[in-house]
């Protein structure tokens, strides 16, 4: 195993998770509120640390009335090496994960994990990852579908059931080696040491001259706390062979102690609310099978999300519609994207999936689905005021490159989109380019000679990554007709697998998927980020009377597509 700098805790083994919301506390917290511990914060070179990411804040009245006072934090500046949000190149984010309890009490736990997903400066609502059977001192790796300030969330059962400890923890620029240690009686004392930091060759331990992260959650009465210390319990209890020595001062990531979605700062937070999924709600094993881990198990995130879809979202998203059937051609792009909140649908609980999308409401999703660089200065539309409902979107995507103008400075958001439109708009944005025979690729289309020339190699490009989705007739593109809602969802979706974001959806309107299938690793060495702001309202796929206002999310007259709804509200 390696050897990492003391000042960042030597001998560190790793294993890795990734982060979300909702929390627990327990016996120790009152010596705290009274104490002043210090938190050392392990900031980053980059400007990452503006961007912080929020535990669902949802506050649920239960049986306790406990509070915990907040706790003062301070600062320390370090220097730290590669731990910025941005992918190291080649490196893709995942983390392995190990459980551990130096006495030898406990031989088996249930990690029942979670992601918060970062979506712009904010977090996305806690989505299940599984329940997995530990044997103490095992690991299992969770690879794909994340990305760097992604959040995980871990809640621990003993084999009884009985919860035992919560623990929250970032994904880092690369694969991150993630312990959590318990104590002796972990039913009575409910207090997790999480430590954690970069394991880019995936050996299973902290990389020398690297941050490792090394910190105490406590659950009292169903509440969390990250704690500052370790002073006011028995720390040598949490020692395990191999780790560094449980240091007196909590280190945290930056994002913990600072900004909106600061954990540390908060004076507890509820462990489970009447929003959670139903997975994160149900006692292991009643809902959802508990899954054997075996040493160096593996576990595919993007898989995982899509397969616990239905009882795995919050209990406020919707991902199901009254309009879309069970057998509908998009049935399974259209609830992923809504389970990723990057659309959804209407009050009367319908899609309109064959509804047409507008310029800003594709603007206002693909702010929501990707993060990109930004390629050109911003605009002053003339048609687009700084109080249009989609104002920011707009601006932020057509600086990405998705989205140009339409004639001199106007964007025109309430023209509908035709397919030709929504597909170069993707190739633009994510730079694309094909890398054969356009002619070659285009041959599989039955009306290739109607695609306008300036277009045919990004249509061409597209179709070499599977992102071209064509119904009825998988060989029939289409190009000038209007876009539909489905029609949209699919090539979004298509587009965020391209980049490695999202898992395969199994489709034979999807052109040349077999081809598809069998590039997708390459494909993911080219991931694309999401991030970005997002605005108050309307910004998913057809979702905004055009004259929503961003302050007040109150329609102005109501649009002609979208029926004058109040954005946000079902």
């Amino acid at each position: 195993m390696k050897k990492t700098n003391h000042s960042n805790f030597g001998h560190l083994s790793k294993f890795v998770i990734a982060a979300t919301s909702l929390a627990i506390f327990s016996p120790i917290v009152s010596a705290y509120a009274t104490s002043g511990f210090s938190t050392i914060v392990a900031q980053r070179p980059d400007n990452s640390t503006e961007q912080q990411i929020l535990a669902d804040n949802e506050v649920e009245t239960r049986s306790s009335t406990t509070t915990i006072q907040r706790q003062t934090v301070t600062t320390e500046s370090r220097t730290q090496v590669n731990t910025n949000n941005v992918s190291v190149k080649g490196q893709k984010t995942g983390f392995s994960l190990a459980v551990w309890e130096p006495s030898g009490n406990l031989s088996e736990v249930i990690a029942r994990v979670s992601v918060k997903s970062k979506q712009n400066k904010k977090f996305l609502k806690e989505r299940f990852l599984g329940d997995y059977k530990y044997k103490i001192k095992q690991k299992a790796k969770f690879v794909k579908g994340l990305k760097a300030s992604d959040r995980i969330v871990v809640r621990l059962y003993d084999l009884q059931n009985r919860f035992i400890g919560y623990s929250e923890f970032e994904c880092l620029s690369a694969n991150t080696a993630v312990n959590l240690i318990l104590s002796p009686k972990p039913t009575e004392y409910q207090v997790i040491r999480t430590v954690y930091g970069i394991d880019a060759d995936q050996d299973g331990a902290i990389d020398a001259s690297t941050t490792s992260y090394d910190y105490f959650t406590q659950v009292s009465n169903q509440k969390v706390s990250f704690l500052s210390s370790s002073q006011s319990f028995q720390a040598s209890q949490f020692q395990v062979e191999g780790l560094s020595a449980v240091k007196t001062t909590s280190v945290y990531p930056a994002s913990f102690t600072q900004g909106e979605f600061a954990l540390v700062r908060q004076s507890s937070f509820r462990v489970f609310s009447s929003d959670l999924a139903q997975a994160l709600q149900a006692t292991p094993g009643s809902l959802v099978q508990v899954t054997e881990v075996s040493e160096n198990s593996s576990y595919d995130v993007s898989q995982l999300l899509m397969n616990y879809r239905e009882v795995g979202v919050s209990r406020s998203l919707q991902v199901g519609f009254s309009d879309v059937s069970t057998q509908h051609w998009a049935k399974d792009f259209i609830a992923e994207l809504a389970a990723m909140e990057i659309l959804e649908g209407f009050p009367d609980g319908s899609f309109r999936p064959d509804a047409p999308v507008t310029r800003a409401q594709f603007a206002a999703m693909l702010q929501k689905a990707f993060t990109k660089g930004k390629i050109r200065q911003a605009i002053a539309f003339k048609d687009v005021s700084s109080y249009h409902w989609a104002y920011n979107p707009i601006r932020e995507v057509y600086q990405m490159g998705f989205l140009n103008t339409v004639i001199g400075k106007d964007f025109n958001p309430t023209q509908s989109l035709s397919r030709i439109d929504i597909l170069v708009a993707l190739a633009r944005g994510l730079n694309y380019q094909s890398s054969s025979s356009t002619d070659s690729i285009l041959s599989v289309y039955s009306d290739a000679t109607d695609i306008r020339r300036e277009y045919r190699t990004l249509v061409a490009a597209l179709t070499q990554r599977g992102i071209v989705v064509n119904y009825p007739n998988v060989n029939l593109l289409n190009a000038e007709k209007v876009a539909t809602r489905a029609e949209v969802s699919a090539f979004l979706y298509q587009a965020l697998h391209s980049t490695g974001e999202v898992a395969n959806i199994s489709s034979e309107y999807v052109v040349g998927q077999q081809r598809q299938e069998v590039a997708v690793e390459e494909r993911t060495e080219t991931s694309t980020q999401r991030n970005g702001e997002r605005r108050h309202c309307n910004q998913g796929i057809g979702n905004g009377a055009e004259g929503c206002d961003p302050g007040n999310s109150r329609p102005h007259g109501g649009s002609n597509d979208e029926g004058g709804r109040t954005p946000g509200k079902r």
